[in-house]
């Protein structure tokens, strides 16, 4: 029986000294990131971060057939648009039809393995961002957002 204690508080302290250790490793990290000099706070570049979002206008759900052989896979997709400004809306609002054509006569043309990677949604998202551009008079679509978007 005092095997099975002493194996108990072996590993009880070999625990102890990980925790304390990592403890050590992670307070280490925050104080070398802090200057020690006061004088050369003020000569570190501040980091603004740029969240602001232009105004989203979202598209009603499109469900297309995918270009595969036998027609059998569909893509549902929902899309919200980012647009540079608050006039932007309004010039997309008078396009709506042609910007919906736009968009449905892109997306057929995919097929499954065009849009089931990450690479292929983000260059789907460009061409279709790139379209409806040319169809804006004013302002400009800065970026799109899937909401939704199933393939099957």
């Amino acid at each position: 029986m005092s095997k099975k204690v002493l194996i108990i508080i072996m590993a009880v302290a070999v625990l102890f000294v990980g925790m304390v250790g990592a403890g050590f490793f992670i307070l280490w990290n925050k104080i070398s990131q802090v200057p020690l000099d006061p004088s050369k706070v003020a000569e570190m570049p501040v980091k603004e971060e740029q969240n602001d979002i232009g105004p989203l206008y979202p598209l009603d759900t499109m469900i297309v057939n995918l270009a595969d052989n036998g027609g059998k896979r569909y893509l549902r997709v929902t899309m919200s648009l980012e647009l540079s400004d608050s006039e932007s809306v309004a010039t997309l609002e008078s396009r709506l039809p042609q910007i919906r054509d736009a968009v449905l006569m892109i997306l057929p043309t995919k097929t499954y393995d065009d849009v089931s990677t990450t690479d292929g949604k983000i260059a789907l998202r460009n061409q279709v961002m790139e379209k409806i551009n040319t169809l804006m008079t004013k302002g400009r679509v800065n970026n799109i957002y899937f909401t939704e978007f199933v393939v099957q």
